[in-house]
């Protein structure tokens, strides 16, 4: 194991703190060894809000992980999310020197760095620039121009930026955990690595992630990432609506809804009643399960209308043939499916993290709830942007190619050397044993 490449995936949530660590089996499926989970106090939709509550949390989560799997942990990758998120789309361009060499991987690297530069509002942060379709000399269309001629190479970019403030004090957390993050990636993209297939993303899907504080959609066609957003509203606000339409605890409006919650009224029976214990010398309180499932629905239609409203903002409303693909926590509440299907008119269904997991020793690894932080690991394994491990594997191989001729060189060197050598110590030797004395 001390010769494999193990990945560990950190997703500082809303409701949980999450860690996996994995490695990649002979199969190149994703086994995990271990995984670690606390209760999140310190962040709000999102954002952490307390400093020491978070870290106390990543450390239990993490030393988790590590006992499981015995393995020490030194470096994480982070999941982001929250409001502050905001992706655009900008248009790049650079002139080659000459038009008749092939463009290189290079060049496409050339013009993603330049966009790392563009101007973004104050306090803000650029963490992943993602192209989009390539133009070489005015022809539109090309998704991968590296071996094409042109002096004219153009893309357009979907960039996303973070608030510098959310970002630091990510990081902030991580590194008092006694822990360092190698890279910070937005939460749907890593989810999308865990449960959308190939054909998904080429087709044409809706990633929506409903979490504990915010409600997260990734929108891909044509294998390329179109469209990202943050709705602030998740399954927390469902349950601060439960405590305070039916006047219960916090903790019970939690069970209400996981137990009993319903996303469609109609499917509840208006005859059936729970009841939940009273306050300190007060009788039992009686909820019906009815208007349980109203209050959850009338929250749900509001989350379902903002995601509508970012499928419309994409332009692909009409190519998305994959519909949508429910994870997260969110999407184990009964109905939801059917009532985003009814809402938007797409085909919809839950997203587990099973396509690329492999034997683990957890079995709960495979609930949508987990789908971050499987994705987080995988995205250690593998790049965001599949151009992006094309791209790798080229520069591997060239490079692969220049190595391997030295080290023949320096061997054939050494040989003759030590050949020589020999030949002077045998030639020595003999000449003492000859003579008896030096």
């Amino acid at each position: 194991m001390d010769n494999e490449k193990l990945i560990v995936g950190l997703d500082i949530g809303t409701t949980k703190i999450c860690a996996v660590i994995g490695r990649k089996n002979e199969y190149g499926k994703l086994e995990v060894l271990g995984m670690g989970k606390a209760v999140s106090e310190g962040v709000i939709r999102g954002i952490v809000t307390n400093i020491d509550k978070t870290v106390n949390a990543i450390q239990k989560a993490v030393n988790d992980a590590s006992e499981m799997s015995s393995v020490d942990i030194g470096e994480v990758i982070v999941g982001i999310a929250g409001q502050h998120i905001r992706s655009s789309i900008h248009h790049g361009v650079i002139i080659r020197n000459t038009k008749d060499d092939e463009i290189t991987v290079e060049d496409v690297r050339r013009l993603a760095n330049d966009m790392e530069n563009i101007v973004v509002p104050p306090g803000n942060k650029i963490i992943h620039v993602m192209p989009q379709d390539y133009t070489v000399d005015y022809e539109e269309g090309i998704k991968d121009p590296v071996g094409m001629s042109g002096a004219r190479l153009e893309a357009d970019f979907h960039i996303i930026t973070a608030q510098s403030t959310a970002i630091n004090n990510i990081n902030r957390c991580v590194k008092r955990a006694n822990l360092h993050s190698t890279d910070l990636i937005l939460e749907p993209l890593a989810s999308s690595l865990s449960v959308l297939s190939d054909e998904d993303k080429e087709a044409g899907v809706c990633l929506v992630d409903i979490g504990g504080g915010t409600t997260d959609v990734a929108i891909f066609y044509d294998n390329i990432i179109r469209h990202t957003a943050v709705i602030p509203f998740g399954g927390n606000i469902i349950t601060t609506d439960i405590k305070e339409g039916c006047m219960v605890m916090q903790h019970q409006a939690e069970l209400l809804k996981t137990k009993f919650g319903k996303a469609i009224s109609e499917e509840a029976n208006p005859n059936e009643i729970v009841s939940i214990p009273g306050l300190r010398n007060r009788p039992p309180k009686e909820i019906s399960v009815k208007n349980l499932a109203s209050i959850i629905q009338a929250r749900m239609e509001e989350i379902v209308e903002l995601v509508q409203s970012e499928i419309a903002a994409s332009n692909i409303y009409q190519k998305l043939a994959g519909g949508i693909v429910l994870t997260g926590g969110g999407s184990l509440l009964h109905g939801v499916g059917p009532l985003f299907e009814y809402m938007t008119g797409l085909d919809t269904r839950i997203g587990y993290p099973n396509e690329h997991l492999g034997k683990s020793k957890v079995d709960e690894i495979k609930s949508p709830m987990f789908a971050t932080t499987v994705g987080l690991v995988l995205a250690g394994f593998k790049a965001l942007d599949d151009r992006e491990d094309v791209y790798r594997a080229k520069e591997r191989s060239q490079s692969g190619i220049s190595k391997s001729k030295s080290p023949k060189i320096e061997h054939s060197g050494k040989d003759i050397f030590h050949s020589i050598t020999r030949k002077l110590k045998n030639f020595i030797t003999d000449d003492i044993g000859d003579s008896g004395h030096y």
